[in-house]
């Protein structure tokens, strides 16, 4: 079969970069998700970047990036801005090659990441509160230091460096039908996807790629529906690592001509995904590398053949893991929050509490309270936090609650 022309590198140089990284970057394991497998109907395989060397995939394109640089280059330094993993990947290539790094970061980020990325040898300096800031302080570095700054996705080596994961999952996972891949500013999905276009080409076969953003900081649907790069306004996510407004010029060339969909998942999801490949796969994987298999709770992938997710990252700060397992506990509706209006007399949280016992549920916690608004004078309101094994089972005890006469209800 005849090779395909996309925009972005050649299949040659997706090669070449492979080789280039290949003695610091592990080809990571393959792993078969039968979890998953059942609710798809295909075989599912998930690619564990999150084991990574620095804990995700931004090693391959830093590494490429920074050993393509000539000897003046090195001499001049490297300068980054990011708030976890192209920090450390950058940090980690520097120290590789032996070239100075200068890393901006913002002041509230998570002290692993921080501590992270000084371990690999960089320096770090922290300024403002949001990634603009970092941003345009680095490039207010490079230009008055002439250190040269490394972008975390817009790059033509950095894109190559991250296509060398699409070279090992077809070398893994050969008849490979759809890669389901993490999108933030597209770095990753872009080399992925145009490596593994240009690779099967060659042997006559199509794989779907599919993407996935945060639904909070979904740039690419709405520029994909533009035909042109468009920034949003984005909220809040857990899923910080992909939290970008505006895609990569270079990366919205090549997505644009390569990926099949791209699939939008909620808060909930990205909890309930963390929290199934923990519990399930023994997996410890961060928000944004576990939207992949988000999108397959979100039952919006179908027809997929043997398909292959990515989980493109594990650096999680464990405050932020408690919180997320405690949201993905209650989206499942296994960690229950109710609040019961009772009457004010002795014995009430008592009965509750035999109640519960009774459905084979365990109060975690309780609060009794006479100051909640709305209540009348004689009332007092209890609130529970309860553990439940799903949605039956939650609802077989709030049936129980009701039979007896109280209303609960589900605070969420």
């Amino acid at each position: 079969m005849a090779e395909i022309t996309l925009a972005g590198p050649t299949l040659a140089e997706f090669e070449e970069a492979r080789e280039r990284v290949s003695g610091v970057v592990d080809v990571t394991p393959m792993e078969t998700a039968r979890f998953l497998s059942d609710g798809l109907g295909s075989p599912v395989l998930l690619k564990c970047e999150n084991l990574q060397r620095t804990g995700s995939y931004k090693i391959r394109g830093a590494y490429n990036r920074l050993s393509r640089l000539t000897d003046e280059e090195k001499a001049r330094g490297v300068v980054a801005a990011s708030a976890g993993n192209h920090a450390q990947g950058v940090a980690f290539a520097a120290r590789e090659l032996g070239i100075k790094a200068t890393i901006f970061m913002p002041v509230g980020v998570a002290l692993p990441k921080l501590q992270a990325t000084k371990g690999y040898g960089a320096e770090v300096v922290l300024r403002g509160h949001t990634v603009e800031e970092p941003l345009r302080a680095a490039a207010e570095f490079a230009e008055a230091t002439g250190a040269v700054f490394i972008p975390p996705f817009d790059h033509w080596d950095v894109v190559a460096g991250q296509g060398t994961l699409g070279l090992e999952i077809l070398d893994q996972v050969p008849d490979v039908d759809t890669v389901i891949i993490p999108i933030g500013g597209g770095g990753l999905i872009s080399g992925v996807s145009s490596a593994i276009r240009q690779a099967s080409a060659l042997t006559g076969r199509t794989v779907r790629i599919i993407g996935v953003q945060a639904a909070n900081a979904a740039p690419y649907p709405v520029s994909i529906t533009n035909g042109y790069v468009t920034e949003v306004t984005t909220r809040p996510t857990i899923a910080d690592g992909i939290n970008v407004a505006r895609p990569g010029a270079l990366n919205f060339d090549i997505i644009k001509d390569t990926v099949d969909e791209i699939i939008v998942v909620d808060e909930d999801l990205i909890a309930q995904a963390m929290l199934l490949l923990m519990e399930r796969g023994k997996l410890v994987v961060e928000p944004a590398g576990a939207v992949g298999v988000a999108a397959l709770l979100s039952e919006l992938v179908y027809d997929a053949g043997k398909t292959v997710v990515i989980l493109s990252g594990g650096n999680i700060d464990p405050l932020m893991m408690a919180r997320v397992i405690n949201h993905g506990l209650a989206a499942s509706e296994r960690y229950l929050k109710l609040r019961i209006p009772l009457p004010d007399r002795p014995g009430q949280l008592a009965r509750i509490a035999a109640l519960v016992a009774e459905a084979n549920s365990n109060v975690v916690e309780v609060l009794h309270t006479r100051h909640t608004g709305g209540m009348q004078i004689s009332e007092v309101e209890l609130e529970l936090h309860i553990e439940t094994r799903g949605p039956d089972h939650a609802e077989e005890v709030l049936g129980k609650l009701r039979d007896e006469g109280y209303e609960p209800r589900v605070d969420f």
